[in-house]
């Protein structure tokens, strides 16, 4: 009886501690399932985008649906981004006020769109005789670039970051040759941002279209050219069917910039990781979106040339002096708007004259020496 005691005795405290243990399993239990549900789904986050191109569209579309998709899996798919092409949300042009207002909150498009809500924004995708792509990006991340772009979209109640570019753009297409600025005069041209000013000014008449729309109107002579990207675009959007002339270098996008704008007081309320996920991601989208116009548009401008017969042709000096003399007087009037304005011009300037005089020495004369050597 004495042993048996003992032995009952001996284990009393141990199954007391296996019940008291798991009795606090089990409120432990209880307690996390009832504050983890709320917990994560607190963490999500759900934001549409709306977007100035047509849905699939290569390059522009492909990179803002991308982008949409690039938040998904940076996040683990804590963060859901519902993507809305042109049109299917609100319209391209319409993109800017959506966000702004908080009903969507984030676009996919480019600033220089907005140049009547202020011309600074003109700056901030491409300027006639402005920064190439790897110039741009200098000045936006270490030129004052940024902060000067924070300070003009912050009276509109939202923030831009990079989020992709197209590279150097074609001049356009037209139907005619154009040896002098005289056969600008009297052109409806499809042509937006400043660049469209500087035609103006040489007696042309700007009009601006979303992508969706040139076609459909250069075909009928609603407009008598336009330019829009690169030869990978181009092709895509079947201008060769429309218009026979093909010319190069654009003065008016020499780097064309894509944003991504984000409703400020949302991206504000948002954890410091999730702001950091959407600039990590728009950073990489503006890498893989300019790489993919960099791999793609010399076999285009080939299947143009070859398989369509199209004429290609290079502006002459002439032309493009005028296209200079035009530009100043659209940076004369711009400076004249608003102190913002005049101070984004001055920043333009001194970085196009510091960063380019490094592209002059590096880029441009590799490119022409190894070009002429290899015979390419």
């Amino acid at each position: 009886m004495i042993k048996e005691k003992k032995s009952l005795k001996g284990k009393l405290p141990s199954r007391r501690k296996f019940f008291k243990a798991a009795a606090a399993t089990g409120v432990a239990a209880v307690a996390a399932s009832s504050l983890a549900a709320p917990a994560v789904a607190a963490d999500r986050v759900e934001a549409a985008m709306v977007a100035t191109w047509p849905r699939d569209f290569p390059g522009l579309g492909t990179g803002a649906q991308r982008l949409a998709k690039r938040l998904s899996d940076m996040s683990d798919g804590r963060i859901q981004v519902t993507y809305y092409a042109a049109n299917e949300r609100v319209k391209a042009f319409d993109s800017f006020d959506e966000v702004a207002s908080g009903n969507s909150q984030m676009y996919h498009g480019a600033d220089y769109y907005w140049v009547k809500k202020h011309p600074a924004f003109g700056y901030f995708t491409a300027s006639p005789f402005g920064f190439t792509y790897s110039e741009i990006n200098a000045w936006i991340h270490f030129g004052g670039g940024q902060e000067l772009w924070d300070e003009l979209t912050d009276d509109f109640g939202t923030q831009s970051f990079i989020a992709g570019n197209t590279g150097v753009q074609m001049g356009g297409w037209f139907n005619k040759k154009i040896r002098s600025a005289n056969d600008l005069k009297g052109l409806k041209m499809r042509m937006p941002g400043l660049g469209g000013q500087v035609l103006g000014k040489l007696g042309g008449s700007p009009i601006s279209l979303p992508g969706g729309q040139i076609y459909e109107n250069l075909v009928s002579g609603a407009i008598d050219a336009t330019e829009w990207v690169g030869p990978w675009n181009d092709e895509a959007m079947k201008f060769h069917e429309a218009a026979k002339y093909y010319y190069y270098p654009g003065m008016h996008e020499p780097g064309s910039m894509l944003a991504c704008g984000v409703n400020k007081s949302w991206f504000t309320s948002l954890s410091k990781t999730d702001q950091t996920i959407i600039k990590t991601a728009c950073a990489w989208a503006d890498e893989i979106t300019m790489s993919e116009y960099n791999a793609k548009n010399g076999a285009a401008l080939a299947r143009l040339i070859n398989d369509h017969g199209v004429k290609l042709e290079k502006f002459n000096d002439k032309v493009y002096d005028a296209f200079a003399k035009g530009a100043q007087e659209v940076y004369d009037e711009v400076q004249q708007h608003s102190d913002l304005a005049a101070r984004v011009h001055k920043a333009f300037v001194k970085a196009r004259k510091e960063i380019g005089s490094w592209t002059n020495l590096s880029d441009s004369p590799y490119i022409s020496q190894r070009n002429r050597a290899l015979g390419l």
